[in-house]
């Protein structure tokens, strides 16, 4: 009934203000299932598989900033103005949020996340025992497994629109080095180790080092090592170097791995010293 119910708002949404109270109880039904949990924006059944994005609950997602006007959010000595809230009560997760991290309310975050100061946005499913370091983002609707290591800086893109855009997908015990950027619905498998600096979107191909192999676009196979690259492409102009990731090491299916054995393997290959 509820999704049924967003479907016939979405129909309407020109016609919605934040003086539509009715409407905005429906909404808020939604973002409020969202931020415990209890629904998600990718079914997580198919995470791994081909993944099935339930647009319902992005529109509602979209409806939201209609019905609620922009207002003054006074936390303590700080200030904000916005149309949403943000999450409270984290004391019911346990969860640790150290100061000036913030999660804006919709988001869920599961039992013993750690929160330094960073960002989390509305849609967003962060598993439990995951480490979103300073600075590091995690956007619209991005679906963030268990024991993930975002390292500091680290961008994970977000999307809202269109509703059927898949988000971007990190898999349980992952490791995402410094600095990265894994945007436009690609997505980074169970166990795999990206390094430092990494662009990855949908349409960045991901090379086999050991073969040479294209393996695909946007997506980082489970229990590896990728490594930012560029790989040579003539055109009229002359030749140019585009972005690519290089897949360097297979690693031993649910070993447990750290920053310290990704300097190891960086160093074996000769990228760092």
């Amino acid at each position: 009934m509820l999704q049924e119910n967003i479907e016939e708002l979405w129909e309407r949404k020109h016609e919605l203000t934040p003086n539509s109270a009715a409407e905005k109880k429906i909404i808020f039904e939604v973002i409020k299932k969202l931020d415990e949990g209890e629904i998600r924006v990718v079914d997580p059944e198919t995470l791994y598989t081909i993944p099935f994005v339930n647009e319902w609950v992005k529109k509602a997602i979209l409806m939201w900033f209609l019905v609620n006007e922009i207002e003054t959010i006074s936390d303590g000595i700080f200030e904000f103005r916005d149309k949403l809230p943000l999450k409270k009560d984290y004391a019911n997760g346990p969860i640790r949020v150290v100061p000036m991290a913030s999660a804006r309310f919709g988001s869920h975050l599961e039992k013993n996340v750690v929160m330094m100061p960073s960002y989390i946005n509305i849609g967003a499913y962060v598993g439990e025992e995951t480490m979103v370091d300073t600075w590091a983002t995690v956007g619209s609707c991005a679906q963030i497994g268990k024991r993930v290591h975002l390292s500091g800086g680290v961008g994970i893109g977000g999307v809202l629109e269109p509703p059927q855009a898949k988000p971007v997908i990190v898999g349980d015990d992952a490791y995402i080095g410094s600095r990265s950027m894994i945007v436009e619905g690609a997505r980074v498998g169970i166990g795999a180790v990206v390094g430092a600096g990494v662009i990855l979107s949908g349409t960045i191909p991901v090379i086999d080092a050991a073969t040479g192999e294209e393996l695909g676009r946007g997506d980082i196979p489970p229990w590896c090592v990728a490594v930012g690259a560029s790989r040579e492409k003539r055109f009229n102009g002359g030749t140019f170097y585009l972005p690519c990731v290089l897949v360097i090491k297979r690693l031993v299916e649910g070993k447990r791995h750290d920053k310290t054995e990704l300097e190891s393997v960086l160093r074996e290959f000769g990228i760092t010293k």
